[in-house]
C-alpha cells in the first residue's frame, strides 16, 4: 500500500546498528521459526534463545535453527543465564568454544543471578572479541531485592563499553514488572532511566532496553525515537511494536499529529 505515508518516518532499515529489535525465544519450533521469520526479519535483529534452554535442545535442532535464522540476516544468541551457570561451574572458556562450534555468532555476559567481579567480566568481555563473538552485555539483577544503585550501574556500564562491550542490556525480564527501572505495575523508574542516559551520554545508541510491554515500547519511542533499541519482544508482538516504531497504532499515531490539527477537514 505505498500511497500512504508512514505516519512517523525515519525508520532505519537493515542493515542498521541502531532501532534494533531483540526477540526473546522461549522454544519455538523449527515450523514456526521459518514462517516467523519469513514475515518479520526485516524488523528482528537478534533472537535470544531465552534462558538456559540452548541446554535443552537436540543438538542437531538447535544447530539448524541457529542456522536459520542466520540465513535471515538475524543474529541467533544464548541468554545470558547460560553464561553465568558456565562460570558457576568453572567452565567460561570452554563454554565459549562450544558456542562458537555450535555457529553462534554473538553471546551475552550477564550477572543477574551469580555474583561476578569486575576483573572477571572485564575478563569475559575480552575473550569473548578475542575470539570473534558480537558480545552483549546486561545490567541490572533479577531479584527485585539486589535491584543496584544508579551509582553501581554506572561503575558497570563505563567498565563494559571500556571493556569493548557492543551493546548493554538493560535488565526487564520477560515480565517487566518489579525489575531494576520498571515499578511493579510495568512503569517506569524515571530516575534510574535518566541516570541511564546520563551515563550513556553520546553511546546511548549501545543500550538495548528490554521493554516487553507495549506501554513501555511507547515510554521509550516517545522518549528516545522510533530508532530506539528495544529487546525482550515475543515473536507475536514483533508486527506490533513495528507498527509503534512507524506511527501505524494510536499511541504512536498521535505523535505525528502533535503540533498540528487532528481535526480532518471535510472535502
Amino acid at each position: 500500500m505505498g500511497y500512504l505515508k508512514f505516519p512517523l518516518e525515519g525508520r532505519r532499515e537493515k542493515p542498521r546498528s541502531t532501532g534494533l529489535t531483540m526477540v526473546i525465544d522461549k522454544g519455538v519450533g523449527l515450523a514456526a521459526l521459518t514462517d516467523f521469520l519469513e514475515l518479520n526479519w526485516p524488523y528482528v535483529d537478534f533472537i535470544k534463545f531465552s534462558f538456559g534452554t540452548s541446554l535443552i535442545y537436540p543438538k542437531k535442532i538447535l544447530q539448524e535453527k541457529i542456522e536459520l535464522i542466520k540465513s535471515y540476516d538475524v543474529t541467533p544468541y544464548p541468554g545470558g543465564t547460560l553464561f553465568e551457570i558456565a562460570v558457576a561451574q568453572n567452565k567460561m572458556e570452554e563454554y565459549f568454544r562450544k558456542l562458537k562450534k555450535l555457529g553462534f555468532p554473538a553471546l551475552e555476559i550477564s550477572d543477574g543471578t551469580i555474583k561476578l567481579p569486575v576483573s572477571l567480566r572485564k575478563e569475559a568481555i575480552r575473550l569473548a572479541r578475542s575470539a570473534g563473538f558480537l558480545v552483549l552485555t546486561e545490567v541490572g539483577k533479577k531479584d527485585e531485592a539486589e535491584n543496584l544503585s544508579l551509582t553501581e550501574t554506572a561503575r558497570i556500564l563505563e567498565a563494559d563499553l571500556l571493556a569493548g562491550a557492543d551493546y548493554i542490556i538493560i535488565e526487564g525480564r520477560e515480565s517487566g514488572k518489579g525489575i531494576f527501572i520498571y515499578n511493579l505495575d510495568g512503569s517506569i523508574n524515571l530516575e534510574l532511566f535518566k541516570g541511564i542516559l546520563a551515563i550513556a551520554g553520546e553511546r546511548r545508541e549501545q543500550i538495548i532496553w528490554e521493554a516487553p510491554l507495549k506501554k513501555q515500547q511507547v515510554f521509550f519511542i516517545r522518549e528516545l525515537g522510533i530508532n530506539v533499541n528495544l529487546g525482550n519482544i515475543l515473536p507475536e508482538e514483533v508486527m506490533a511494536l513495528e507498527a509503534l516504531r512507524r506511527g501505524l497504532r494510536g499511541d504512536t499515531f498521535k505523535m505525528s499529529l502533535e503540533g498540528s490539527s487532528s481535526t480532518i477537514k471535510a472535502t
